[in-house]
């Protein structure tokens, strides 16, 4: 999940912590004008996305992200999982720690995950299935569509 996050946030312009990046794309960015090409990080993107491209459209962040009163741009996900380590890796390690709304997160209190034991995983789910649609009805409630 980490990386399709990552993903958007440079197809859609928005820094690592929630930020959209300035009208020229200069945040970590450079733009080979002559291929149309964002260098970020070291990975290359091109395309529609890329500002600099003739063909650019206008970007509809909010597919993917809302706006808070801030200015900040959050994801429109919820991370939900019996086991800890993925989801902790994400929204306390690294460059996009920041990105997610930490209402929208759910981890298990006795983290053990189901262990691949399916059984384990239906049992923990109907413990757990009410806090997962009441965040589930929340998120769907500030949606447009």
């Amino acid at each position: 999940g980490g990386e399709f996050w990552k993903q958007l946030c440079v197809e859609h312009g928005i820094q690592p912590d929630g930020l959209p990046r300035d009208d020229h794309g200069t945040h970590n960015a450079t733009t080979n004008t002559d291929d149309n090409t964002i260098h970020n990080n070291n990975q290359q993107h091109s395309g529609p996305h890329n500002k600099n491209n003739q063909n650019f459209i206008d970007d509809r962040k909010d597919v993917f992200f809302y706006q808070s009163d801030a200015g900040h741009y959050i994801p429109r996900a919820l991370l939900v999982d019996l086991e800890p380590r993925v989801v902790n890796k994400l929204i306390h390690q690294g460059p996009y720690r920041n990105l997610f709304n930490e209402e929208n997160v759910f981890i298990a209190q006795d983290g053990g995950g189901a262990g691949n034991n399916w059984a384990s995983g239906f049992r923990q789910g109907e413990q757990h299935h009410e806090k997962v649609l009441d965040m589930i009805d929340r998120e769907s409630d500030n949606s447009d569509s």
